[in-house]
C-alpha cells in the first residue's frame, strides 16, 4: 500500500486507525500488507505500528513521488509516497500488486498548465498492478484515460464495463477491459510476465454501491472546490489534498466515509489478485 492516503488524504486524527483497518483487510484476504514510506531517510516496506503513526501524525512528512526519493532519503526525512513512487519501491522489493484510493491523472487545465500526475510516467515503465476506484474524480477523467492509452497502460474494470470515479461508482466512460474475478487478474499478469510487458495494469475496482457518494452533492461540492483551488491559487501537487480536504469537509464526512470505504474494498480486492 502507498502511504500519502494515511499523511495527505485522511483526517489526521484517525489516519492511523483507518490505515490499521486497510492492513487488517489485506490479511482477511490471504495477504501480507506492506505499507511504504521513508521513515528518517531510510525506506521501509512494511511499517511497524511506531512508524505508522508517525506517517499518519507527524506534521512535516513529505509527499513524496519518484523524483523527491532521493532528496527525501539524503535528508532523512520522513516521507509518505505517493502511487509513483510506491509502484517504484514496491517493484524493487519484488512486490507486484498494490493497492490506492484513486489513481492520479491529468488535471483539469492541463492544456494551459501541463499539470500531470506523475503516476501516469510510472505504469507506463514499471509493471505492478494497481487496484483503485478509478481515478480521483476531481482530475479529467476523459484525458486520463486518453493518456493511460497512449502509454500503453493495461486498464481493466473489475465487473464493470464503465470506469469509476473514486467517490462514484461510473463516469460513463468505458473501460477497455472487464474482469470478473481475482483468478482472472493474476492469469493476465502471468501472460503478461512471459510475455515482457514493462507496463504497468490499472484495476478499476468501484466502490460498493452502499458506500458511494451522492452524485449530486459530488458535483456540488467538486465545482465549489475548483472555485476554491483557483480563488486561492493552490498549485501542483498541493491540488489534490487541498481538494480532499475540501470535500471531506463540506460533505460533512460523507466523502471520507466514501474514501475509507473504497479503499478497504481496494485493499481485500488487491490482497486477492496477491493470493491468486
Amino acid at each position: 500500500m502507498e502511504s500519502t492516503i494515511i499523511s495527505h488524504g485522511l483526517p489526521t486524527e484517525s489516519a492511523a486507525g483507518t490505515a490499521r483497518e486497510i492492513e487488517a483487510a489485506v490479511r482477511r484476504s490471504g495477504a501480507v500488507p506492506a505499507t511504504i514510506a521513508i521513515v528518517d531517510g531510510e525506506v521501509h516496506v512494511g511499517l511497524d505500528d511506531d512508524a505508522l503513526v508517525r506517517v499518519a501524525e507527524d506534521a512535516d512528512v513529505v509527499k513524496s513521488s519518484i523524483r523527491d526519493l532521493g532528496v527525501v532519503t539524503s535528508r532523512k526525512l520522513m516521507g509518505a509516497t505517493t502511487v509513483a513512487a510506491t509502484s517504484y519501491l514496491a517493484h524493487l522489493a519484488g512486490i507486484r500488486v498494490f493497492a490506492t484510493g484513486g489513481l492520479g491523472g491529468v488535471h483539469r487545465g492541463a492544456r494551459e498548465t501541463w499539470d500531470e500526475s506523475a503516476d501516469l510516467g510510472a505504469l507506463a515503465t514499471i509493471p505492478v498492478t494497481v487496484v483503485c476506484a478509478g481515478v480521483k474524480s476531481i482530475l479529467d477523467v476523459p484525458a486520463t484515460l486518453e493518456r493511460l492509452e497512449t502509454l500503453s497502460v493495461t486498464v481493466v474494470g473489475y465487473r464493470t464495463d464503465t470506469f469509476p470515479g473514486f467517490y462514484v461508482r461510473d463516469t460513463g466512460l468505458a473501460v477497455p477491459w472487464r474482469v470478473e474475478s481475482a483468478q482472472e487478474v493474476a492469469e493476465m499478469m502471468r501472460h503478461r510476465e512471459r510475455l515482457g510487458l514493462h507496463q504497468g495494469v490499472v484495476v478499476a475496482n468501484p466502490i460498493d454501491p452502499a458506500a458511494e457518494m451522492d452524485p449530486v452533492l459530488h458535483e456540488r461540492t467538486l465545482e465549489a472546490g475548483l472555485r476554491a483551488v483557483e480563488e486561492q491559487g493552490v498549485s501542483g501537487k498541493d491540488v489534490t489534498p487541498f481538494l480532499l480536504g475540501f470535500f471531506h469537509e463540506q460533505t460533512h464526512g460523507a466523502s471520507l466515509a466514501a474514501n475509507v470505504a473504497l479503499v478497504l474494498g481496494n485493499a481485500a480486492l488487491a490482497a486477492a489478485i496477491a493470493t491468486a
